[in-house]
């Protein structure tokens, strides 16, 4: 009988990480070094010598941009650090060469993994030293969401040394809604959260909440002081719509638009103007805008949580293409999945469900909210992602709303229960 082949999904169940290898590792570093650091002007300031810690570590991070891998790899040289990334990247035909050279560890976004805690486990015992992204995926907005839920628990299981890297000006570099390169400056500050005996003396709960206070970012506001020039080539309001999608003067959803500089509203002409620091100037003195994009987003995030607790009814639906990963060739071209099938996909108390087609043929599926709690959004914001029984899929919407079924799915998820919940001092609910 003909041995029948792997999928590319049953070889990756298989992935044992190891150290990355050392000359493959410091040649692609020093490459990057070479490459990156002058064209996004990369300052680093240090509070520790990650030459002194002789021993397995943790890095944690706030994940600012794509590109992080950069500003945190280069940071800890020359020690090799095992990144701990996206499940769903491993499918990727450009990326997938140079995963398997660095041994990265896969992690389902949002999703219980113990082949994930076995493989970081193996690096540590090893000597090796990993970084964990807690947030889960970059950030959406320019400031960060909550970690994911049991990175207390992680950090407090290995009991090593926790090193951190905090970003500044990374998102506004590359930010979510467009994918255009803005260099200006990025900060990155080097320093250590945690010894071993913290981590001993305190519980999950009292980690987790650390770990968030630590890697709390806000990109727009910190350029209200640092003042950073950025080079958005006349765009930097692009698709900018994609997360802020509500009117802050007329209420309308779905009616503005970002093009070049300006971002407005085409139902009642509210609008303003980013300079080259994101600064938001309103049109005329009778425009409402708010000080920052991120105040925007979370105050469209609050009006979400309004209309949900109101409505025991609420439901959010959406025509929707949905994409699915390759088993047995690698994507090419950057896609990030193979598009099979569309239908309807509602979210609402009853959870996350859908209905349609895939391959031709009948399909519907219903998640409880307690497993979704967030969606991902692996390059920009123009479709999201959840995983359904273990199996990744990618949603991408007729209309530009990824923002909306973000905070809605959010939103109900912490308001039906769910363990995910927002920042202690968020004013999302006051």
């Amino acid at each position: 009988m003909k041995k029948q082949t792997m999928t590319l999904q049953e070889k990756l169940a298989l992935w044992k990480a190891k150290k990355p290898p050392l000359v493959i590792y410091l040649v692609l570093a020093y490459l990057w070094k070479l490459l990156f650091v002058k064209k996004y002007n990369v300052h680093y300031n240090y509070q520790i010598n990650p030459k002194d810690y002789k021993v397995p570590y943790i890095v944690i991070s706030n994940h600012a941009s794509r590109v992080d891998y950069l500003y945190t790899g280069l940071a800890f040289l020359p020690h090799r650090l095992s990144y701990v990334a996206g499940y769903n990247e491993f499918f990727r035909s450009h990326l997938a060469m140079v995963f398997r050279l660095l041994r990265v560890i896969p992690k389902k976004n949002f999703v219980p993994e113990l082949s994930a805690i076995q493989n970081i486990s193996r690096v540590l015992k090893s000597g090796g030293r990993v970084i964990v992204f807690p947030e889960g995926m970059s950030s959406i907005s320019g400031s960060n969401q909550p970690s994911a839920i049991g990175t207390g628990k992680l950090l407090k299981h290995f009991k090593v040394p926790v090193l951190m890297t905090h970003i500044e000006g990374g998102y506004l570099t590359n930010t979510k809604y467009c994918l255009d390169d803005r260099p200006g400056r990025v900060d990155v500050t080097v320093s250590q959260l945690f010894t071993p005996e913290q981590l001993s003396s305190m519980d999950e709960s009292e980690i987790q909440l650390a770990v968030d206070k630590a890697i709390h970012h806000d990109d727009y506001l910190w350029n209200k002081t640092a003042r950073v020039k950025f080079d958005g080539k006349g765009e930097l309001a692009k698709n900018m719509h994609t997360l802020l999608y509500k009117c802050p003067k007329c209420g309308k959803e779905l009616t503005m638009k970002g093009v070049g500089n300006h971002i407005g509203c085409s139902a009642c002409g509210n609008g303003a103007s980013l300079n080259d620091y994101y600064d938001l100037i309103p049109d005329s003195p009778d425009c409402v805008i708010p000080k920052t994009p991120v105040e925007w987003f979370d105050w469209e995030r609050k009006e979400a949580y309004l209309a949900i607790s109101g409505n025991p009814d609420y439901e959010l639906t959406e025509p929707v293409k949905i994409g699915m990963l390759p088993k047995y060739e690698y994507l090419k071209d950057l896609k990030t999945s193979e598009i099979v099938g569309e239908g309807m996909l509602k979210v609402s108390r009853n959870g996350l469900s859908f209905s349609g087609i895939k391959h031709g043929e009948e399909f519907s599926f219903n998640i409880p909210l307690s497993q979704v709690p967030t969606y991902g959004m692996c390059t920009d914001v123009s479709f999201f992602t959840t995983y359904l029984n273990g199996e990744y899929i990618e949603f991408y919407p007729k209309t530009e709303c990824t923002g909306k079924w973000l905070h809605v799915t959010e939103e109900l998820h912490r308001i039906t229960g769910g363990k995910w919940k927002n920042f202690p001092d968020a004013d999302t609910y006051q």
